[in-house]
């Protein structure tokens, strides 16, 4: 499970990153966080995995204060960022062993990383192949399978979907499906509102640091989601303005 309470980032110049987050992402749910650029969904990931300190407020990962117990929490979450860092002179399986043995899993075999790599949709020919000649959707596979077969309860994903042709996003979406039927909590911050809205179990959209509007999949039926997100967006940002004039 991961949960914000209160979660609020300021930085030095006054500029109020997050403000009071609240939200909860339960085992087998599928929770999609949406905003423009600067809206606070990196912010927040960034929280929750201990690259910058909160101003107030506190990210749970299984209960565990990640401020307080950052080792301990990074036991329970994986992480695939939008632009997947990799070692470049290194296989697909190469990097994949690395940061298996990494995480503590050092019984892994060889078949174990081809079995997650062809799950992901990481063609055969790429296994053995160094990943500074890959592309982006070839790197972001790679990034999915090294988070996958960490197999842990939590999983964060950043912009998931890009770089992904659209089979291969396809593909991503029926393997987030597996992973919430296996009972993962999977949280995404993305832009992609086309594909969210085939999986995900609860919405949410945030402005300027706020959480906005959140709504599960079945108060969104019969709703245009990209149109109801423009239009959630265009008039909370009008009443934000008209109450910074006032």
């Amino acid at each position: 499970m991961l949960e914000a309470k209160d979660l609020t980032k300021k930085y030095e110049d006054g500029m109020l990153a997050l403000d009071k987050l609240n939200f909860k992402v339960e085992p087998g749910e599928i929770f999609c966080m949406f905003g423009a650029n600067g809206a606070g969904k990196t912010t927040a990931i960034n929280l929750f995995l201990t690259f910058i300190p909160p101003t107030e407020g506190t990210a749970l990962i299984e209960g565990i204060d990640v401020t307080k117990e950052p080792l301990k929490s990074k036991d329970y979450v994986s992480f695939v960022s939008e632009n997947v860092v990799l070692y470049d002179n290194f296989s697909a399986f190469q990097n994949i062993n690395y940061f298996s043995k990494l995480a503590g899993k050092r019984n892994l075999t060889k078949n174990d990383y081809a079995q997650v790599f062809k799950r992901v949709g990481l063609q055969e020919e790429a296994f053995d192949m160094r990943t500074k000649n890959y592309s982006k959707g070839m790197r972001q596979k790679l990034g999915i399978a090294i988070a996958i077969i960490k197999d842990v309860p939590n999983i964060i994903l950043d912009e998931p979907t890009s770089g992904l042709d659209p089979r291969s996003g396809q593909e991503f979406l029926k393997l987030v499906l597996e992973l919430r039927d296996q009972g993962k909590s999977v949280f995404i911050s993305t832009h992609d509102i086309f594909r969210a809205k085939f999986f995900a179990d609860r919405v949410g959209f945030m402005l300027k640091g706020k959480l906005i509007m959140m709504k599960t999949s079945k108060e969104l039926e019969g709703e245009d989601l990209n149109q109801l997100y423009i239009d959630y967006m265009h008039e909370q940002d009008e009443a934000q303005a008209g109450s910074e004039v006032a």
